[in-house]
C-alpha cells in the first residue's frame, strides 16, 4: 500500500475530524481518533461518544471514583503519548545493546548488576549505591529483555497518561528500588538483574489505581498473580524477592497517589513519596547493622 492509497482511505482519518490524520482506535467502537478526541481508559483510548455512553451507564460508585480521580480538564495535557515509557524502554534496549558488544559488554553488566554486598563497605569495602537503580537497566539475555519491556510498553500506555509523566516515573523508579532493596534483606549473596521489581510495582499501581477508578481489575490481577506464582517454583531461576519487594512498593505509591490527587494536596503528595524514600533506604541498613539475619 502506497502513501497515497493511505491518504485516500478515510478510515485512516478521525471520524470527527475528517482532515486529522490517525491511526488510533477507539477502543470500545473502533472508529479512528486523533488526540484531540482520545481519553484515556482502563486499556487503551476512547472517542467522546462512547465516553459519554460509558458515563451515562456507570453506577454511582463509579461515578463518585470519577470524580474524585479525574484532573480538571484546564490541567491536561495536548500531548498524552507515554513518553516517558519509551524512553524508559529506549534506554534499557540501549543499555542491552551495549552488553553484547564483546570487549565492553560484560564490564558494563558486571558494573550495573545488583549485588548486595557491594553496597556494604563494612562488609567488603566496596560502596556502589548505583547498583540499587542500575540493575533495572540490564538484562539476562534477550528473552528476559523482550517480556520486560512487552510488560512496560503494555502497561505504561495507560499508566502513564493517567498518571503524568513525573508520578509515573517516581513510581518506576521507587518500584526499582524496592526490588533491590527486597533482594538485599532476603538474598543478599544473590546477584540479579533486571526490571521485574519496577514491572511488578507499575502491575500493582494498574490495580490500585484501577480499583479506584471503577475499572474491572480482574484479568490484571489473574496475570499478576500467575506471574508472582512463577517466581517461587524451582527451576525458573526468578528472583521472587525482587517481585515481591517492587510489588509492595508500587501498591503503596499508587496509594499515595489516590489519596492525595488533589492540586492543594502536592505538598503531602511529595511528602509522603519522600517518605517512602527514607523507609526504603533505612531498608538498606539492616544488612550493615544485623548481618547475621542476611548471612545465613
Amino acid at each position: 500500500m502506497t502513501a497515497d492509497d493511505l491518504a485516500r482511505n478515510r478510515d485512516n482519518f478521525c471520524y470527527r475530524h475528517p482532515d486529522r490524520q490517525s491511526f488510533v482506535l477507539c477502543q470500545r467502537c473502533l472508529r479512528t481518533i486523533c488526540p484531540e478526541c482520545q481519553t484515556p481508559a482502563a486499556v487503551g483510548v476512547i472517542c467522546p461518544e462512547c465516553l459519554r455512553d460509558q458515563q451515562k451507564a456507570a453506577s454511582p460508585a463509579q461515578r463518585k471514583a470519577e470524580r474524585r480521580w479525574s484532573r480538571p480538564r484546564a490541567l491536561t495535557v495536548a500531548d498524552s503519548r507515554p513518553v516517558v515509557t519509551y524512553a524508559i524502554i529506549g534506554i534499557t534496549v540501549l543499555v542491552y545493546l551495549l552488553t553484547v558488544i564483546p570487549g565492553i559488554g560484560g564490564a558494563i553488566e558486571d558494573a550495573f548488576a545488583f549485588y548486595a554486598p557491594l553496597i556494604y563497605p563494612g562488609l567488603t569495602g566496596y560502596f556502589e549505591p548505583w547498583r540499587l537503580l542500575t540493575a533495572a537497566l540490564v538484562h539476562g539475555g534477550f528473552v528476559h529483555l523482550a517480556l520486560n519491556m512487552l510488560a512496560l510498553w503494555m502497561i505504561g500506555r495507560s499508566l502513564e497518561p493517567l498518571l503524568g509523566r513525573w508520578r509515573f516515573l517516581t513510581l518506576y523508579v521507587l518500584s526499582a528500588l524496592g526490588g533491590s532493596v527486597a533482594v538485599a534483606l532476603l538474598s543478599f549473596t544473590t546477584p540479579v538483574v533486571g526490571a521485574s521489581g519496577a514491572i511488578f510495582g507499575l502491575f500493582g499501581a494498574l490495580l490500585v489505581i484501577g480499583r479506584h477508578i471503577g475499572a474491572n481489575i480482574g484479568g490484571i490481577a489473574i496475570v499478576l498473580g500467575i506471574n508472582l506464582v512463577i517466581g517461587f517454583l524451582p527451576g525458573f531461576n526468578i528472583s521472587w524477592q525482587a517481585h515481591v519487594g517492587g510489588l509492595l512498593v508500587g501498591l503503596l505509591v499508587a496509594f499515595i497517589f489516590t489519596r492525595t490527587r488533589a492540586p492543594r494536596q502536592r505538598a503531602l503528595q511529595i511528602a509522603l513519596l519522600v517518605a517512602v524514600t527514607a523507609v526504603l533506604v533505612a531498608l538498606l541498613f539492616v544488612p550493615a547493622l544485623f548481618p547475621a539475619l542476611v548471612l545465613r
